[in-house]
């Protein structure tokens, strides 16, 4: 399965999913900040071959099918508007009408990265997010198309938008979030987390008890929701302590680690105002 992943990741950059299983969002992960797979090569012996990729991918679906903390930083999340029936119409209109735009789309997108290509060594973040270079060619190119700052403004309110879909939709991160509502710092191990998560789970039956396994896997979606609980301002460290070498978890609250989100993008500045512009949006590198 992993040789035909790097293989078609190599060559396409669209797939359409259901929710994604663990495996397959792993590896959407590497394919996204690159990955590679090495085999051997066929019909020989000895030697190696190197399947590397790196692409925009693009996942489709009714459902949100992004449920894991850390495709979901690597992602921009966007919510069409539903087509209403006096909107509607044949594809072939819809082709012909994106024929006649296409030179103005693929001129303003080539003008866009010959001034991302003139500013790049200028553009500067106050905060570098996961997708550090995604973000920072964006920021060169966008003085292009919309003012500066943007860009940044809206990819916050998208991370922030997509942070909360997946904390809630993610037990034990939701049951952390819940402990630290009243108190700045939790201290533990595994196994003391994972009761006071039972307990909370029992008060409701919506969540059940089938992600309670045991403290190695509660710990292990811990790290994996570490990101996006970070953002909320919940810091968790890993540690051993005593001559026994005991895990440890400690969870503690830190404001400053927030991400910023807005509820509407500022829009491009005439005469020193502004006015309302759309969101911004992209696939990260």
């Amino acid at each position: 399965m992993t040789r035909r992943f790097y293989a078609y990741g190599a060559r396409s950059a669209a797939r359409r999913s259901r929710p994604i299983t663990q495996t397959l969002s792993d590896a959407f992960c590497r394919l996204a900040t690159g990955g590679s797979f090495a085999v051997r090569q066929l019909y020989t012996d000895d030697e190696e071959v190197l399947f590397e990729a790196t692409r925009p991918i693009l996942l489709n679906g009714i459902e949100e099918v992004i449920s894991r903390p850390d495709l979901g930083d690597r992602a921009i999340f966007l919510t069409l508007t539903p087509i209403g029936e006096a909107q509607r119409r044949p594809e072939t209109e819809l082709w012909r009408e994106f024929e006649i735009a296409r030179p103005r789309i693929l001129g303003a997108l080539l003008d866009a990265v010959v001034h991302g290509l003139r500013a790049m060594g200028g553009a500067q973040l106050d905060r570098l997010p996961r997708m550090a270079d995604f973000a920072v060619w964006v920021t060169a190119c966008e003085t292009a198309l919309w003012p500066a700052g943007t860009f940044a403004r809206a990819y916050a309110a998208n991370r922030r938008a997509a942070i909360d879909s997946i904390i809630e939709a993610d037990p034990i991160a939701t049951c952390v979030r819940a402990i630290m509502v009243d108190r700045t710092i939790w201290s533990g191990s595994a196994s003391d987390l994972l009761h006071l998560c039972v307990e909370s789970a029992r008060d409701d039956v919506s969540r059940g008890l089938a992600w309670a396994k045991n403290p190695r896997a509660l710990a292990g979606r811990l790290r994996r929701a570490q990101t996006f609980l970070r953002a909320l301002g919940i810091e968790i460290t890993f540690s051993r302590e005593g001559r026994m070498g005991t895990r440890m978890i400690r969870v503690s609250t830190n404001v400053e680690n927030c991400v910023s989100t807005v509820s509407i993008v500022g829009g491009a500045r005439t005469n020193g105002s502004a006015r309302d512009q759309p969101g911004v949006a992209g696939v990260p590198d």
